[in-house]
């Protein structure tokens, strides 16, 4: 049976063009001109809607109206904002509210598609989840919906920002081919991670995942590390050994650092990568190699080139598919998921208790610039659970340079305005208490270039007056001059 889809516009045209969409794939559509109408459909409908598909600005009852009473009326049901509105203050309370994702006009047709399968999926599946309980129906009568292969891989890498969706998406397109992949991106924004994650995509995730440090090797023992080297070689080679290419047959080789390469490595690579042929040191064989490779730098390899420090022709060789992986401070909402994250794995790990972040603490370290990224992050927390005596992690508990080297507070809220948060798991919860105090700040800001102007305001902002002013209340803003 086709799943539901109710569609809820108030513009009669994108009522026809999403319900002509969605119907391509086959989904069952109706579509409502309201959220009194829509709450009707929902009400008397005997097979339930397997998700809403709901316009945020509309007259009467509203996308955030609607989503509400269908959090209460019907909680099974996902619910999918979309507007033309994308600011950080309606995102965070449509998720707050409850919605399961939010989308901007204009959409991409794929990213529609993706985010209505998606909360179809999870709707069946809690369905399913639920009959199981029951146990007057039966096991086969129901089947789960469990999260795809790339899905499951994924989910080791923590991102849910729009640049971390973007470079997830990507990773699905290009790692099951056979194409050489150039990671390139600051060092500890998780290259070796990403490079897994591609092998485990790829056709070749049975055969070994082959990891090599270039900085980590002498110059001289480059050729031996990589390609072998038979007995007798060299001093010290009593026995032969296999290189890491050939350890990997059938596999990857992932090149962390390609940069540090040295100039007649460069040559030899480039040779393997040609020909897929190595030679161990001392010996005179050609080894066939079959292995898919994956490299990495954070350095300018374009100016290495032009100075002449880097091969052209292996730099085209290794640039077919370069991906960028996003430095931490473009990525901030991503900041409370990664702290929550690594304050479980080091609470268990050091048998140090549960251990939580204030909100002000908290809000330091999305402020905070990340120049070592990922690494440095995962570093302080280990640190501060160690060492912190209390329960909870305090503003004063942080090291001094992140209490003090936060960056300047209007570049943390435009960091965020400009990347719509995207919902997965727990993150409304998330949302809310990462960027609550930096609402706040943006709304107070706005209000004084405006001189208090609420009007102003709310129409830069994007939102109703009456909206503005609840928000004035919540967070205690108010002129000594009264409101304009």
């Amino acid at each position: 049976m086709s799943p539901r889809i109710l569609v809820v516009d108030d513009e009669r045209n994108i009522r026809r063009v999403l319900q002509a969409l969605l119907e391509a794939d086959g989904y069952d559509v109706e579509v409502a001109a309201d959220g009194d109408e829509a709450r009707a459909f929902l009400r008397r409908s005997k097979r339930p809607f397997d998700a809403v598909l709901t316009d945020l600005r509309m007259p009467g009852c509203d996308g955030l109206a609607l989503l509400r009473w269908a959090g209460e009326s019907h909680p099974d049901t996902p619910v999918v904002m979309v507007t033309a509105h994308g600011t950080v203050d309606v995102a965070v309370e449509a998720m707050r509210d409850g919605a399961f994702d939010f989308i901007t006009k204009p959409f991409e047709e794929a990213e529609l598609r993706d985010i209505v399968a998606k909360a179809v999926a999870h709707r069946r599946a809690a369905s399913t989840h639920a009959y199981r309980l029951d146990d007057s129906i039966p096991p086969e009568a129901a089947v789960v919906a469990e999260p795809d292969r790339a899905t499951r891989i994924l989910s080791n890498i923590i991102g849910v920002s729009p640049p971390m969706q973007e470079l997830f998406g990507l990773l699905r397109k290009v790692a099951p081919s056979p194409t050489t992949i150039l990671l390139r991106g600051e060092s500890g924004t998780g290259k070796e991670l990403v490079a897994a994650a591609i092998h485990k995509l790829s056709k070749r995730d049975q055969a070994p995942f082959v990891a090599v440090n270039c900085t980590a090797i002498p110059e001289n023992l480059f050729e031996s590390e990589l390609f072998g080297h038979e007995k007798g070689a060299f001093t010290g080679a009593v026995t032969r050994r296999p290189g890491r290419f050939e350890l990997a047959e059938g596999g990857t080789v992932f090149l962390d650092e390609i940069g540090e390469l040295p100039g007649p490595m460069q040559v030899k690579l480039l040779r393997v990568l040609q020909e897929r042929v190595v030679e161990r040191v001392g010996g005179v064989k050609q080894i066939p190699v079959d292995v898919r490779l994956v490299a990495a730098t954070n350095a300018d390899l374009e100016k290495m080139v032009a100075d002449g420090t880097f091969r052209e022709d292996l730099f085209y060789r290794l640039n077919v598919v370069p991906i960028r992986l996003p430095p931490l401070r473009e990525r901030p909402a991503d900041i409370p998921v990664l702290i929550r994250h690594f304050l479980a794995k080091f609470s268990e790990r050091l048998a140090r208790g549960q251990r939580t972040i204030s909100a002000e603490a908290e809000r330091a370290m999305i402020e905070f610039q990340w120049p070592g990224n990922i690494r440095q992050l995962e570093n302080i927390v280990e640190r501060m659970v160690l060492l912190v005596e209390g329960e909870r992690i305090e503003l004063g508990d942080l090291p001094e340079k992140v209490r003090e080297g936060r960056r300047d507070p209007e570049a943390g809220v435009d960091t965020l305005r400009e990347t719509a948060l995207v919902p997965q798991g727990k993150l409304k919860d998330i949302v809310r208490e990462a960027t609550q105090e930096l609402e706040r700040d943006l709304i107070l800001r706005a209000l004084q270039e405006d001189d208090w102007n609420v009007t102003h305001t709310a129409r830069r902002l994007g939102i109703s007056r009456k909206g503005l002013q609840l928000k004035m209340k919540d967070y205690g803003l108010r002129h000594e001059g009264g409101e304009s």
